[in-house]
Order: C-alpha cells, then sequence, then structure tokens
C-alpha cells in the first residue's frame, strides 16, 4: 500500500464551494442521512449521476429493431452529393499540405 502525502491528497482533488439555502441544505442532508451518507457523499454522487446522465444523453441513444435497421440503412447508404460534399473532398487534408 502507498502512503498520501497530504500533498499528493491535495493534489488528487479540489474544492468545489455551493451556496445553498438553508431549505436546500436541509432537503440535502436529510437525504444523505437516509441513504447513510454524509452531505459530500450524498452531493458528489448525485452530481456524477447527473453529469454521466448529461453526458450519455448526447453520446448514447436507443432504438428498436425497425428504428436501428433504418438508421444503418442510413449509414450504409453513400452521402448525396451537394455543393458542401464536392468542397470537402476537394480540399486537401492538413496533412497533405
Amino acid at each position: 500500500m502507498v502512503a498520501v502525502t497530504p500533498n499528493d491528497d491535495a493534489q488528487r482533488r479540489s474544492l468545489i464551494n455551493l451556496r445553498v439555502t438553508p431549505r436546500d441544505r436541509e432537503l440535502i442532508d436529510r437525504a444523505a442521512a437516509t441513504l447513510g451518507k454524509n452531505r459530500s457523499e450524498f452531493m458528489m454522487e448525485a452530481s456524477r449521476q447527473a453529469a454521466e446522465d448529461a453526458l450519455m444523453d448526447r453520446t448514447a441513444f436507443r432504438l428498436d429493431a425497425e428504428q436501428f435497421s433504418a438508421f444503418m440503412a442510413q449509414l450504409d447508404a453513400p452521402p448525396a452529393p451537394n455543393a458542401r460534399l464536392r468542397k470537402l473532398l476537394a480540399t486537401p487534408a492538413p496533412w497533405d499540405k
């Protein structure tokens, strides 16, 4: 086991300060106590979950079998020619310049 010095711990963590109303603080404290957690543990877990949900909404989506087939057909189909695509394909890649 590796010993963690105070400086090492400080480098691994950063402080986040929040201003909340007394009513919100009481609500958070009650919810944390109900789950057997302290305020920091409760808020960190809730914040982490909210962050993951927000990012997942942007990167993952669910489709039924019919929607998935239609989606894959669109991905497999060649792009329709248009002026922007022609310009893109005619532009040399930055590493070829």
